[in-house]
């Protein structure tokens, strides 16, 4: 028999993503959460009564039996504790977390910073909108690939942590992710159209319908309109000149941003982001379609393809310590996203593995920003490849569809820059 609990109020003022994580579990549990019929953002969490719970003001605030709890992740664990949303083990519990922790800092705190600023929550600033972006298709990627072979995120049913993740990705395919943009990571689709059609989850979150296009910045908030001006009196000898004001005005005004040297290039037939779409959607026959594909669409006055050898090799002794130190490095490139494709190869089967790169980049050289802003591009022996040159076009070929073997040997890891 299912035991209930009555939690006598979740404080806030309606459903939201945060207060659906715990909502969901509490449906999964057995555990009845009453919300309330009359809470005033603004006005209810601004009582006394209300800061005694959480002293910053802030929503949701579970009030329990054993006294208040805030902060939605920290609810939803306290709703799920005990109960098979935290797995049968203690390292299906440490996953869980660890999920959890992914869904939080490389899913919705990217998700947050786009669509925030569109809703006039936050200000608009289109570089941190850029690398926000840039850091939710980071991780779309690592949770598609882990998906491609897992159907939840833990074990063999539903957790805590795909009760979070979903939660989180609502708003993003709501508002943000268009299906064009989420075609890019099937498994993400299939995994989340999945899990908000579970009855408990259909249940709280209703409905789900993907955004078409991604929310204008036009619609976010609006500021005040300023008062109108007075009329101007007749102005006087002496009164400051005008000239002196548009001046003053001149020297306030934000300075525009300097253009990356890559947007001055003249403009090139080969789009980046079109071949970047056709690596990712091509599931078979990858030579006839992928690598015949970048090879019609390559443009060889508009961007170079170079190799890179990773120069301490030797020193590559531990496996995860050399994925780990790929890993970061393709993290640390992420200023360069915009402008480049990149293929990294762990080869070997055993120790000293070796770290082997193909890498495309606008322009007829390596960009100087990344060369001085990167500092993992030294650790690197760089060749620029003759494409007239069919073998060296093969080793592309070959790197770019991860062949094993390559070059003889087995492959450890492959790992993409797109």
């Amino acid at each position: 028999m299912t035991c209930v609990f009555w939690f006598q109020i979740l404080h806030t003022p309606g459903k939201n993503k945060n207060v659906n994580k715990a909502l969901i579990a509490a449906e999964y549990v057995g555990v009845q959460i009453k919300l309330p019929d009359n809470f005033q953002m603004g006005v209810s969490n601004k009582t006394p009564e209300f800061l005694k719970m959480n002293p910053i003001g802030k929503i949701p605030v579970l009030e329990t039996p054993d006294g208040p709890l805030f902060e939605s992740n920290a609810i939803a664990r306290y709703v799920a504790h005990g109960s098979f949303l935290f797995g049968s083990s203690p390292i299906d519990y440490g996953r869980i977390e660890q999920w959890i922790d992914f869904s939080s800092f490389e899913l919705d705190a990217n998700i947050r910073g786009w669509v925030y600023p569109r809703l006039g929550i936050m200000t608009y600033i289109k570089p941190a909108e850029e690398n926000c972006i840039s850091g939710l298709k980071r991780g779309l990627d690592a949770l598609n690939q882990y998906l491609a072979s897992h159907t939840f995120l833990v074990g063999d049913g539903i957790t805590l942590a795909d009760i979070i993740t979903t939660c989180n990705l609502v708003m993003a395919f709501q508002y943000l992710m268009t299906k064009s943009f989420t075609s890019e990571y099937p498994h993400v689709e299939r995994y989340f159209w999945t899990m908000v059609n579970q009855p408990n989850f259909s249940k709280v979150i209703g409905e789900v319908k993907q955004a078409e296009a991604v929310i204008p910045i036009a619609s976010a908030k609006k500021p005040e309109p300023k008062p109108k001006p007075e009329p101007k009196k007749e102005v006087k000898k002496e009164e400051a000149p005008k000239p002196q004001v548009q001046a003053i005005e001149e020297e306030e005004a934000p300075k525009p941003k300097p253009k990356n040297p890559l947007d001055l290039l003249p403009p090139s037939k080969m789009i980046l982001d079109d071949w970047k779409r056709l690596y990712s959607n091509t599931k078979t026959n990858f030579r006839e379609v992928a690598i015949k594909g970048f090879w019609e669409m390559f443009d060889p006055e508009g961007y170079s393809l170079w190799f890179c050898n990773y120069k301490y090799n030797e020193e590559n002794n531990v496996s995860f310590v050399t994925m780990n130190k790929v890993g970061g490095f393709l993290q640390r490139m992420d200023l360069a996203r915009k402008y480049a494709f990149g293929k990294m190869l762990i080869i070997g089967n055993e120790a000293p593995f070796k770290v082997k790169g193909l890498w495309l980049f606008r322009g007829l050289e390596i960009p100087k920003f990344v060369m001085d802003e990167c500092y993992d591009m030294e650790l690197y022996e760089w060749t620029k490849v003759d494409i007239s040159d069919e073998a060296q076009k093969e080793r592309v070929n070959q790197m770019i569809e991860d062949q094993e073997p390559f070059e003889g040997e087995a492959l450890l890891d492959a790992k993409c820059f797109k």
